[in-house]
Parts: C-alpha cells; structure tokens; sequence
C-alpha cells in the first residue's frame, strides 16, 4: 500500500498524554487499564505508568487468526462497575472493540464502566459504540491510509 502514515515515538507519548488529559477534563480514571496485543500494549504501558494505574494485557487477534482469549476477570470487573479503560493503537475495522462488547456482554449489563480508547479512531468503522477518547479521527472510507507505529518497523 503506498498511503502509510509513519508514527514516531515522540507522537505515542504525545496521543496517550492527550487522551490522559481528556479523561482527567471528564473526571474519569480507571481502576484498569486492559491494552490489547499487539498494538495497544505498548501505549497501554505508557498510559499505566502516567496514571500509576495497573495494566493488563488481552489478546484479541482476529486480524491474525490466532483466536482470542476469554479474560472473565476482566468481564467480572465490567460488571460490577469498576472502570476499565480498553486501549488499542487504532479502531480500524472495528472488529476487535466488537468483540469485546459482545464476549463481555456490555450491552446486557445493567450497570457497566468500560470505555474505549484508541490512538487512531477509523470514523467508517463498524464498531457498534463510539470510542469514548480518541487522538486522532480518521476516515479510510475517505482515504485509505496505513498507519504505521513505531513497533512496526
């Protein structure tokens, strides 16, 4: 693909300190910070050691067809309210923050607290909700770019 977008490192730091920032305007921290393998691990570190939050990885690899894992401590927490923070490098197709909502049953939970933050924020994906604290909104129904992290090289 010849539209790619190259993301230094001084950019990850910048977009989790935004979106840090945006939470703390809304008075909203989480109790846990859940970054998702593979591209939100890393800003889901730098966001745990800015906030002094505990992180936890999930692996939802749908794109790679490895499967998925079932985290039902981290479902438990949802509902019973605690505030979990979702964070992955970009909401593309939306196929991966859905399944979260379904495999957590979000929708059917009277009482929940989990938000989603992604870097990049595709506007023309399918993700049921809407991400709740984004850096960066794109749209590859208008363009279609790559976005490629830092980790990726």
């Amino acid at each position: 693909m010849d539209n790619k977008r190259y993301v230094g490192w001084p950019s990850i730091h910048d977009a989790v300190n935004r979106i840090s920032f945006e939470m703390y305007k809304d008075n909203w921290r989480p109790d846990y910070i859940v970054g998702l393998t593979r591209g939100g691990l890393i800003p889901a570190v730098v966001m745990s050691h800015t906030l002094d939050v505990p992180m936890h990885a999930l692996k939802v690899s749908l794109r790679d067809h490895v499967g998925e894992d079932h985290d039902s401590g981290l479902s438990d927490l949802a509902a019973t309210g605690a505030n979990i923070l979702v964070l992955d490098d970009i909401n593309d197709t939306g196929a991966t923050l859905n399944w979260i909502v379904n495999d957590w049953k979000l929708n059917e939970l009277p009482r929940h607290n989990v938000k989603f933050a992604v870097l990049f924020d595709n506007l023309s994906s399918g993700f049921q909700k809407e991400v709740d604290y984004c850096d960066t909104e794109i749209n590859k129904a208008e363009k279609d770019e790559w976005i490629v992290f830092p980790w990726e090289h």
